[in-house]
């Protein structure tokens, strides 16, 4: 897993939503949320769940590729 090619996915999957906005939806930390978006840190595998429901995405598209 490439954190920084994550990373970037995040992002697009964001858009134009306001990344304060996602955090809570995600029910975690503002500052975890930029970590994995900008590739620092990839999140653990409970928050990558969350992530692919959110965004209604599938785990391997998103986190495999």
């Amino acid at each position: 897993m490439d954190a920084k090619k994550i990373g970037k996915k995040l992002v697009e999957l964001r858009g134009e939503k306001q990344r304060e906005q996602v955090a809570l939806d995600l029910g975690i930390s503002y500052p975890s949320l930029v970590n994995y978006e900008l590739g620092i840190r990839v999140p653990r595998d409970e928050i990558k769940l969350r992530i692919c429901e959110y965004y209604n995405i599938d785990f391997v598209e998103l986190f495999l590729m």
